[in-house]
């Protein structure tokens, strides 16, 4: 029969068309209508058993709470219209203890009732007012449950009203996963809830990868009996103003200057932490006037005096010291600026400072200072010419160099020196080139040119120099006489030349005479003395070539080495080489690849000829144990290409750029290799002339390959090769 009493009244509770909840004292839900499970979105069974606050969140508001908290504390039976903004209805809910709780009428109203002076105009009154005084506002109970809230953090956190009404406000999405802020929350609900204002700053997470930095304060409302009846929960947005703060911090900490603050009379108040490491010191430590034993004792008494000129004046003041490292103990120059903060009175109220290392600057102007003592030194020399000159102009020069030149300090002081101008015509070329190695290397190689004088004479100088400056470019040249040396070289030019005549001459006629006498022995049948005359004539073709390259060194250094001007088949001219010295030089064979068709080229053909027979001719002398030589020729619509190829003892790295110079020979420890040097010089100049250039690849032991390529012309072919 009990168990009947019990059932029955519920089933008759489904029978109303208004939504009824039963509670216990401690408001969790005994039993829902299907109304009311209806109205809220859910089941029964998903209601019973649940804190009212958590299942029915749509019905929550701070009046709702507070009737209900009221109705179970006071066991009088009350009513309360409100509107319910997550379902968006006007509410008159009847509140009537029974003997195992409360027990909730709700009957929704089609208009809202009029205005009274209840709950909801004090603590609502609505919500809409509530986003007109602050984008985040909530309503909490005294336990910290969220009975309301505005828009602006539900959007922050994208979550529905729903979902965190009736909750912990310690739990809702923007601090859940932030054990450090839900401590804060906390703390301060309890502060609030005991009648205090509780206020703090926190840094909160509304969603992955997005921070809010707010301040939390929670204020107590109270009723007309002075108890607590709920909280007011304001939060301002100060992210941008932290954001500012931090970019500011971190412009503090990441320039390289130290930066500090000063009361008025100069004692450090805050710096970054740079200029702490650099001192090694605390803040403790430093600030004040402790500091200052990190300068110089030599500068300390200066700097010292600067600022307390400064502060008697109220004027920014500006002073060079030393201040020693507290890591290493060494000093290093520094340039300390401050600048006075005043009042409308004009007192000073702090200081704002930087010091910024110089102590590179300062080094370098020691070193720039030693270096100008050491240019006037070097300016004062009477060997060696010196000027300074910005772009083509000389803006400055040593009494040597204007002696050399024929000028005064007034054509120098006039502007009317320029070294380009002063520069002989065929030598422009070269200086041009001189100076882009100087702007590409920041230093001038030295080379040979010839400047005229003011009086119109030419003088030989050797010419180098460096950059000091690139914009506009300026550079330091030294000059050296040259004449004596030139003079020198074309006497010796000179005797070269009068020698490769003088013996040329008899050479000529002691091999006409042993030809003769050879021919005439031959028709005796001499066998052996014939041998004897062809070593003899071996060696005066020997003795005339070397004569031969003596004349045209010297005609090259006169520049006089004669062309003729012709039309060259070097097809032909390569195979006549290869076919004398394959006579003359048995030992080797010679390979030889050309196209089939002629390779015309317009030329000395004398002087072509003279090329190919010194480069094959090197290639089987420098090659003795090698039994082979390769010869290729190949075309293409832009080069000829000629590549002489040994298997020889191969060139030093170190010498390769060395041996086409006059008289310079590869060096062998193990072969004595006959010649004065000179083939190679007369080569490049011959292949120079034809538009060409010749280059060389090699490596010790393995072997030579000479390149000599030129400029294709119109008339040659291209064609396929033969062996």
């Amino acid at each position: 029969m009990d168990h009947e009493n019990r059932i029955e009244p519920a089933s008759l509770l489904d029978t109303f068309s208004d939504a009824v909840i039963l509670l216990d004292q401690t408001a969790n839900i005994l039993f829902a209508n299907e109304h009311a499970a209806a109205f809220v979105g859910t089941h029964m069974r998903e209601l019973r058993g649940y804190p009212l606050w958590q299942a029915v969140p749509q019905l929550v508001t701070a009046t709702f709470y507070q009737a209900v908290i009221n109705t179970i504390r006071t066991r009088i039976s009350t009513q309360v219209k409100y509107y319910a903004p997550i379902t968006q209805t006007w509410l008159h809910m009847y509140l009537t203890p029974t003997s195992e709780g409360t027990a909730l009428f709700f009957h929704e109203e089609t208009e809202p009732p009029p205005l009274q002076n209840t709950f909801q105009q004090g603590a609502e009154g609505h919500i809409d007012l509530l986003e007109t005084i602050s984008e985040r506002v909530a309503l909490l109970s005294p336990e910290g449950l969220l009975l309301e809230i505005t828009q602006q953090p539900l959007t922050d956190a994208h979550v529905l009203r729903e979902e965190v009404i009736g909750k912990p406000f310690i739990y809702f999405p923007s601090w859940s996963s932030m054990p450090v802020v839900q401590e804060q929350l906390s703390a301060a609900i309890a502060r609030a809830s005991k009648g205090d204002i509780a206020r703090f700053e926190a840094r909160t997470q509304p969603q992955p990868g997005h921070y809010l930095n707010l301040i939390v304060t929670l204020t107590p409302h109270r009723d007309v009996n002075q108890q607590v009846e709920y909280l007011i929960s304001t939060t301002h947005d100060i992210t941008v103003h932290k954001q500012a703060e931090e970019d500011l911090h971190g412009l503090v900490e990441e320039v390289p200057q130290f930066i500090f603050t000063a009361r008025p009379d100069g004692a450090i108040t805050f710096s970054n932490q740079r200029w702490l490491d650099y001192l090694g010191m605390s803040a403790e430590q430093a600030y004040g006037f402790k500091w200052r034993e990190r300068i110089h004792p030599d500068d300390r008494q200066r700097s010292e005096e600067e600022r307390e000129a400064a502060i008697a004046a109220g004027r920014p003041y500006e002073v060079e010291y030393r201040l020693k490292n507290g890591a290493s103990g060494n000093y290093r120059w520094f340039l300390a600026r401050a600048i006075p903060k005043k009042n409308a009175q004009g007192t000073i109220l702090s200081w704002s400072a930087t010091i910024t290392d110089i102590d590179e600057q300062k080094r370098i102007e020691q070193a720039f200072h030693h270096s100008q003592e050491r240019v006037q030194a070097l300016m004062a020399s009477n060997i060696l010419g010196i000027f300074i000159a910005e772009e083509g102009e000389i803006l400055e020069a040593n009494e040597t160099f204007l002696y050399m030149t024929g000028y005064s300090q007034e054509d120098l002081r006039q502007r009317r020196l320029n070294w380009l101008h002063m520069t002989a015509p065929e030598y422009i070329t070269r200086t041009h080139h001189a100076h882009q190695q100087l702007t590409l290397h920041q230093y001038l190689p030295a080379y040979e040119k010839e400047y005229i004088g003011k009086d119109g004479s030419r003088l030989p100088v050797l010419v180098g120099g460096i950059m000091t400056q690139s914009e506009p470019m300026q550079t330091i040249c030294f000059v050296l006489d040259n004449a004596a040396r030139k003079e020198l070289e074309q006497r010796k030019d000179t005797f070269l030349s009068m020698a490769s005549h003088e013996l040329k001459t008899p050479l000529t006629s002691l091999k006409l005479q042993t030809q003769l006498l050879r021919k005439q022995l031959a028709k005796q049948d001499t066998r052996k003395m014939d041998i004897a005359l062809s070593r003899m004539e071996g060696q005066l073709n020997t003795a005339t070539r070397l004569v031969e390259e003596l004349l045209d060194i010297s005609k090259i250094r006169a520049g006089k080495l004669e062309y003729a001007q012709e039309t060259v088949d070097l097809n032909n001219v390569l195979q006549e080489i290869v076919e004398v010295l394959q006579q003359t030089q048995p030992t080797h064979t010679i390979v030889m690849s050309v196209p089939t068709s002629p390779v015309i080229l317009p030329g000395d053909r004398d002087r072509l000829g003279q090329v190919f027979l010194n480069l094959i001719g090197n290639a089987i002398k420098y090659s003795p144990h090698a039994n082979s030589v390769e010869v290729d020729m190949t075309t293409s619509t832009e080069s000829i290409m000629i590549t002489v190829r040994d298997h020889g003892i191969g060139i030093p790295r170190e010498q390769r750029d060395k041996i086409f110079e006059r008289f310079y020979r590869v060096a062998s420890q193990q072969y004595s290799i006959p010649g004065l040097g000179m083939g190679l010089s007369i080569v490049e100049e011959i292949v120079e002339h034809h538009g060409g250039t010749i280059t060389v690849e090699s490596e010790i032991g393995t072997g030579s390959t000479f390149v000599v390529t030129f400029p294709v012309s119109p008339s040659a072919v291209k064609s396929h090769y033969c062996l």
